[in-house]
């Protein structure tokens, strides 16, 4: 089971990012829950979206830890560090994270999301990059059928690009730990 958080602001693609992936695991026969919270404001306001995968039955979708919490900007890291277990991960957007020292309690795993996005020329696709990371640092999922179901998602929203599913493969293939 992984309890996990994707976190930001509006308008980073946060809570989009938690639904690819429900539908993705319940597409490869997992149990997903997905909670969402976000602020008023349509953009620029605290987005999050907490979701559960898992081989069995899934008791409750508000996880008293985090065992993977996706930061999409540095307010989201100092807002919910607090809230991931030992040994848990953490995947920062190092486009936009200044130096720190992070917890050793936590593996912390950092990826350029935006300057991948952009060099792919799909600015809205730093939340794939960030996916590919997060799915790279957990084994959660084969990569190889997360892509082909993300590529199949797209296509099923009359949304199809090849650079959605660049943008998550590049992200899977640059993470790295920090």
């Amino acid at each position: 089971m992984a309890d996990i958080m994707f976190a930001g602001i509006g308008g980073q693609g946060v809570l989009t990012a938690g639904k690819i992936l429900i539908q993705i695991a319940a597409e490869n026969g997992k149990n997903v829950s997905w909670t969402s919270e976000y602020s008023a404001e349509m953009r620029g306001g605290i987005a999050l979206c907490r979701v559960v995968v898992s081989d069995e039955e899934i008791g409750s979708p508000y996880p008293d830890q985090l065992d993977v919490l996706v930061c999409m900007n540095e307010d989201a890291y100092n807002t919910y560090i607090d809230q991931v277990a030992d040994g848990g991960k953490v995947i920062i957007n190092k486009s936009i994270f200044s130096e720190r020292e992070y917890p050793e309690h936590v593996e912390v795993i950092g990826v350029d999301a935006i300057g991948i996005s952009n060099e792919l020329e799909n600015s809205r696709g730093a939340n794939l990059v960030m996916m590919g990371a997060m799915i790279e640092a957990t084994n959660m999922m084969d990569k190889q059928q997360f892509s082909d179901t993300l590529k199949d998602y797209f296509d099923h929203k009359g949304k199809p690009s090849e650079k959605n599913v660049q943008c998550f493969n590049l992200g899977y293939e640059k993470a790295e730990k920090i």
